[in-house]
């Protein structure tokens, strides 16, 4: 297997090959000291929060496939403790972005009616009651100014510039629901009188701007109090319904339905009564989702996650991890006072003792790996590099599951170093079955590998033996025949290609063999002792072949097995012959095994080591041929001429011209090729289907660009690029 090696601050990161679960730490900085030039004794690896140390393994800590260890280089200065000192008491002597402290208790905001101060300047007077915006979520909360200061001094421009403006006044408000934030500067823009007139049902009009109560995340419930502009304004006998957009700080909702229609307020304007007592009959959404701030009901959200009873909030405890709260009583054991640790972790969130482990400590079993058999056992042996179970990080979509035929991008001769690559190209999906198929419809992909000792292998034909009648119980891969074999499941799948009726008793033989359901064969290494026509490592495509004839008969084993004749039928050459490995070398195939499986798309990982001595030069790919047929309707193509100019500046990287074609025609939308290709005025192509569930969401705007289109934008399919992208990449639309 292989994982990344990350610098701490992001900069470099390596990919190191070549390792398995019982790959030692020490074995690990040997390859990270080839690739970052950093001695062993200097490298600190960390896994998950973990040191990791020297004489444990990759198991131990359960270095999965393409996982990240992140290292820390040590330098002269770690042993100085200063430098860890001065930068954290540098932290806590940052205030940037914090609000302000709360004012002296003399201009603090209080229950009782207090004594308006006019400053001098401004619109709003001090210790009045205001409405203020919360410039993050763009709703509008009930807020008390405490002080009034001016800003920035005027710029001579200015008609009279010892008078401020509204840019240059500052408002210190304090929000009368939320004291926990603190007082916070607001310009005059972001303040308005408190809003006191409820409109009646027969004074809102369409094109009207209230102040209305919604939650963007539950419309039906209630949330906070936002602008909106009236669309439009239904009546029934039953019912009545205000549809309107909420103007929020950077965006809009459009058309949502308003439900407190009795709660809709006008947006006074400045310069009216002065507001100097605290409180409305206004009410935001509740806290708590769960009991809706119900006094009288036990929640165990909001209070005690343990008991759920309000009551006692001094004798809480609140979790660092998972914000939830528990009395100290409710704990197990229970608590008698605070701890004093300055973080507390309740019974869910912390971590088990055995999985704690300090540097330099030995390693402790978790619960899991105690009861393995691998715990109890001597055993060194190394079970693989880690790829048997490997997780496809990446799937084939040019072509259908279901696609009969070669898949484009993937020549005769392809070669991969482990079955999961197989599978992520497309060829033969399994990552350990043997036959890819439906018993229902047929079978698309088998793979040789000389796990039955029936099996017979000639090269342009051979004979195969179908699955089952062996006992996999447990964790075995492989087994003894033990039963008979039947013609169900992947049996009957491939049955099915053979030209001619299905026969489950006697089997049955083709009149016309090339008339029959076409099959990719792969050919594995490991079948390399039962014929000479595997390659040598990895796995490589041969071709096409189709179904002959297939009939029963009692194996070696003793028991019955399905025997299944096939010969080839491709036109390109097979890869063992002359012309084969002639035409390998023309195409510049080599042994995939050092693909990333990150979810990027045809791309080929290259090491950054210089070639070794005495390379042989590499000989000049053939060059991708395009027919007439598409060479006009590329010409035809005029609204993606640039992209097509540079597409095809790829051809004489032979099959690879096809990735970069696939690359270029990718729908941003769904990631895949584009299928019902709209060409924006913008020179982006998009699903036609992508586009159209834009539109219906209420985004008129390019997904790539977001250039505007426009709401009645007339979405054309471009007919002629979606006929060359059907030509290169058959049956890709397949279910689309």
């Amino acid at each position: 297997m292989w994982i990344q090696v990350r610098t701490m601050d992001g900069s470099q990161t390596h990919r190191v090959d070549n390792l398995s679960k019982l790959t030692k730490v020490d074995e690990l900085r040997l390859k990270i000291q080839e690739l970052f030039k950093v001695e062993p004794e200097r490298q600190r690896l960390f896994y998950r929060g973990k040191q990791m140390e020297d004489g444990h393994t990759m198991f131990d800590y359960s270095v999965g496939l393409n996982d990240i260890v992140q290292l820390l280089l040590r330098t002269l200065s770690d042993s100085d403790s200063g430098c860890g000192s001065a930068q954290s008491e540098s932290d806590k002597s940052s205030t940037h972005g914090e609000p302000e402290a709360p004012q002296a208790a003399g201009t603090s905001a209080s229950a009782d009616t207090q004594e308006l101060i006019d400053p001098g300047f401004g619109l709003y007077k001090i210790n009045e009651f205001v409405d203020a915006r919360d410039l993050n979520m763009g709703a509008w909360f009930e807020a008390q100014i405490l002080k009034v200061t001016k800003g920035p001094e005027p710029s001579p421009e200015k008609e009279e510039p010892g008078t401020p403006t509204d840019e240059d006044i500052r408002y210190h408000v304090k929000y009368e629901d939320y004291p926990e934030n603190g007082v916070v500067q607001l310009l005059a823009k972001d303040i308005r009188p408190r809003a006191r007139t409820v409109y009646q049902w027969h004074q809102l009009e369409p094109g009207m701007v209230v102040m209305v109560n919604f939650n963007p995340d539950d419309p039906k419930e209630r949330g906070y109090w936002y602008d909106a502009e009236i669309n439009k304004k239904k009546e029934t006998r039953t019912a009545h319904e205000i549809h309107a957009k909420i103007l929020e700080a950077g965006d809009s909702l459009n058309d949502c339905r308003i439900m407190f229609l009795t709660e809709i307020y006008k947006i006074e304007e400045a310069g009216g009564p002065d507001n100097s007592a605290p409180g409305s009959e206004r009410s935001n959404g509740p806290e708590c989702k769960h009991c809706k701030d119900n006094p009288k009901k036990n929640c165990r959200w909001c209070n005690c996650h343990a008991c759920g009873i309000k009551q006692d909030p001094d004798k809480q405890l609140l979790c660092d991890e998972c914000d939830m709260a528990f009395h100290m009583y409710c704990l197990d054991p229970p608590l008698t006072s605070i701890p004093d640790d300055e973080d507390w972790y309740c019974p869910s969130c912390r971590n088990d003792v055995s999985e704690v482990v300090r540097a330099g400590e030995k390693l402790k079993d978790s619960k899991k790996k105690s009861k393995m058999a691998s715990a109890s056992s001597s055993s060194q042996r190394d079970w693989g590099k880690g790829m048997a179970c490997a997780g496809r990080t990446k799937q084939c979509t040019i072509v259908p599951s279901n696609h009969y035929g070669p898949v484009p991008c993937v020549p005769v001769g392809s070669q991969w170093k482990f079955r999961v690559q197989v599978s992520e190209s497309g060829v033969h999906r399994p990552h350990v079955a043997g036959i890819h198929g439906r018993s229902n419809d047929g079978a698309y992909s088998l793979v040789l590998a000389g796990g039955y000792e029936d099996d017979v292998d000639d090269g342009n034909e051979f004979t195969y033996t179908g699955s089952g009648g062996r006992d996999l119980s447990g964790n075995k891969r492989t087994a003894e025949q033990s039963c008979d074999q039947k013609l169900t499941n992947m049996n009957r799948a491939l049955a099915l290609n053979c030209n001619t009726p299905v026969n489950d008793k006697d089997g049955a033989e083709a009149k016309n063999w090339k008339a029959g359901r076409s099959v990719r064969v792969i050919r594995s290494s490991k079948g390399r002792k039962h014929s000479k026509y595997s390659p040598e490592d990895g796995n490589r495509y041969d071709g096409i072949y189709k179904v002959v004839k297939y009939w029963p008969e009692k194996g070696k084993s003793g028991f019955l097995v399905w025997r299944y004749l096939l010969k080839r039928d491709d036109d390109e050459p097979a890869p063992w012959t002359r012309d084969g490995k002639e035409r390998i070398k023309k195409l510049g195939l080599t042994m995939n095994n050092r693909e990333r499986l990150e979810g990027q798309r045809c791309r080929k990982y290259t090491s950054t080591s210089s070639p070794a001595k005495g390379t042989p030069k590499k000989m000049k790919v053939e060059v991708y041929k395009l027919t007439g047929e598409q060479k006009s309707l590329i010409k035809e193509d005029e609204a993606n001429k640039k992209i097509w100019v540079e597409a095809k500046q790829s051809l004489a990287l032979g099959p690879k011209f096809l990735n970069k074609v696939e690359e270029m025609f990718l729908c941003i939308c769904c990631q895949e090729v584009v299928y019902q290709p709209v060409t924006t005025d913008c020179q982006h192509n998009v699903c036609k289907e992508c586009l159209q569930r834009s539109f219906r969401a209420d985004v008129y705007t390019c997904p790539a660009c977001r250039h505007d289109l426009g709401k009645n934008y007339a979405m054309n399919v471009n007919n002629p690029l979606q006929v060359i992208l059907n030509q290169f990449f058959p049956g890709y639309s397949s279910g689309r």
